[in-house]
């Protein structure tokens, strides 16, 4: 008889956003006459860049002559991307990323479960808490997270580095070695950021150890503080012991479209091979690439009408996350987060629990957020929300909370 991964049956129930859509949903069946606002999951709202559009229109037409029509693409992504990537994210930062060490993908969430592929199972792995439930579920799923703990909420062979008011929400390196670091800044959920110096111990506690720190960036291009580093690769000794990951899911409103990149130099060796190597032939072996068409689309972003227009977008959703971060602190709630980042960490009044507040929240003003808890026990006691939405739907929801907290 054939054997299943019994790792997937450590998992406790399901996934955090999955739990919230039911919750919304079942709300939403027993008062029909209700009219949700969501400020929980991260989805975009704002149309694709005009640029972008007519990139992609231009590919469709391409793909309709012999001339221009593609098939399989390099499962690296298109030079013609790659070089973008180099040219516009990084060495317009002076940071030298060589189009090599880029491998365009449908996704940072997909490339941040996957690179568990080139590791091995017994590597020891470090996670911010609260943390993105990517990064624990894939590797609980690989086996490297041991048991599942369900009194602490916590796995036994994780490494759990909290991430609290009284720190930043922004973790030390820990005593003890890990193996695998996952880093994420501007972070998910709490919107915190890493300054230099911050990230200066990060990499000599890696390269010291032998570790490897997993980034991921794909927030980035919300920063708006010119102190804080929009790249690890800013840092001096990240090229031995870094990788990372970006996407245009926020940057660009991809969500729907399906086009990231991972970073991985050259440089990174672990037991004498290049993880560079690895990565490639774990992509080759198992992945087909990213359309044509939506690589045309993502290169776009990088002419001087498709940075004009996506940082329109971005303005917008900056604007949103002032909206609630003002609103809500005016009203006597502790928020944290929405100045580099599009979500706000907000703390629950008198100490209520994360799911109490959410089911409060959505049973009285009608506003859909994501409980804290579920990125982790040091998210208990916290909200997230989300800039993403309409910006007159989101003054709303800040109203509508802000009356349910006058009642």
């Amino acid at each position: 008889m054939v054997k299943i991964n019994e790792n997937y049956q450590k998992l406790p129930g399901s996934y955090l956003f999955s739990e919230v859509a039911r919750r919304i949903s079942v709300y939403s069946a027993a008062h029909p006459e209700a009219r949700i606002i969501k400020l929980s999951i991260g989805d975009v709202t704002r149309p694709l860049a005009p640029a972008v559009i007519q990139a992609m229109q231009k590919a469709v037409e391409e793909m309709g002559t012999f001339a221009g029509f593609h098939g399989y693409g390099p499962e690296q992504g298109y030079d013609f991307l790659r070089q973008a990537i180099a040219q516009h994210d990084y060495a317009a930062r002076g940071v030298d990323i060589k189009p090599e060490e880029i491998f365009v993908s449908d996704g940072a969430k997909s490339d941040c479960g996957n690179i568990g592929d080139i590791f091995g199972v017994d590597n020891i792995v470090a996670v911010c808490d609260p943390v993105y439930p990517v990064y624990v579920d894939t590797n609980a799923m690989a086996g490297r997270a041991g048991s599942y703990q369900e009194e602490l909420g916590k796995w036994d062979r994780l490494v759990y580095m909290p991430c609290v008011e009284s720190n930043g929400f922004s973790p030390e390196p820990p005593k003890e070695k890990a193996d695998i670091i996952y880093l994420c800044f501007p972070n998910n959920p709490t919107g915190a950021v890493a300054s230099r110096e911050q990230l200066k111990a990060w990499v000599d506690y890696a390269n010291k150890n032998g570790s490897v720190i997993l980034y991921d960036s794909a927030y980035e291009a919300f920063i708006t503080e010119e102190e804080i580093p929009h790249t690890i690769f800013e840092i001096e000794g990240a090229r031995t012991c870094a990788i990372e990951f970006r996407s245009y899911s926020k940057t660009a409103g991809f969500t729907g479209n399906r086009c990231a990149y991972t970073v991985v130099p050259m440089e990174l060796e672990r037991q004498g091979v290049k993880l560079n190597s690895l990565w490639n032939r774990r992509q080759c072996t198992k992945f087909n690439g990213v359309p044509y068409v939506i690589q045309r689309g993502a290169a776009a972003i990088y002419t001087p009408e498709g940075r004009e227009q996506t940082r329109a977008a971005i303005a917008y959703y900056q604007n949103n996350a002032k909206v609630i971060r003002e609103g809500l602190s005016a009203a006597g709630l502790e928020c944290f987060g929405g100045v580099n980042a599009p979500y706000i960490w907000l703390k629950t009044p008198d100490g209520m629990g994360s799911w109490d507040f959410f089911d409060l929240v959505l049973d009285r003003a009608n506003v859909a957020t994501t409980p804290g808890a579920g990125f982790g026990p040091s998210g208990e006691g916290y909200i997230r929300l989300t800039a993403f939405g309409d910006a007159d739907a989101t003054q709303e929801a800040v109203d509508r909370i802000r009356a349910m907290l006058d009642k």
